[in-house]
């Protein structure tokens, strides 16, 4: 048991001196070297319902959503039941880990087992936009 003290403690006592180092933010995670110290971006997230989502179709381009813009299937935006517009969420596709950050401008979707629509940009980052649907997680960001 001793030895193996012995082993972790520079391994904590390392990890500590790089927390220490390490600069806070709410604007992603990324790391830049600055006299041998790393800066590390977090944004601070709470993990939300997720499920099936689905995407909006070209056609609907042009179209006022509830919030009052008009849709623009390249832009990386969601329609949610209940969040705030404005608000800012992580998709996630389960099926491959790639996600993307959407801005909730609209209401839906109204299709029975759906949690979040997203435009065709955002289906095109997390690669759902063949299949039209895609199982989910959602997170919530902080502003």
């Amino acid at each position: 048991m001793r030895t193996f003290a012995a082993m972790l403690m520079p391994l904590l006592l390392t990890v500590s001196a790089a927390a220490q180092d390490a600069e806070i933010t709410d604007t992603g995670i990324s790391e830049a070297g600055m006299g041998g110290a790393a800066i590390v971006e977090i944004d601070r997230e709470t993990e939300i319902v997720g499920g099936m989502a689905s995407y909006y179709g070209n056609e609907l381009a042009g179209n006022r959503t509830a919030s009052g813009e008009r849709f623009d299937p390249g832009q990386l935006t969601a329609a949610h039941r209940s969040l705030p517009f404005g608000s800012r969420v992580r998709v996630t596709n389960t099926a491959n880990g790639d996600s993307v950050i959407v801005r909730i401008n609209d209401r839906g979707p109204f299709s029975h087992g759906r949690v979040i629509d997203v435009s065709h940009a955002a289906a095109r980052e997390i690669g759902m936009h063949r299949s039209g649907t895609a199982r989910v997680k959602l997170a919530l960001l902080d502003d």
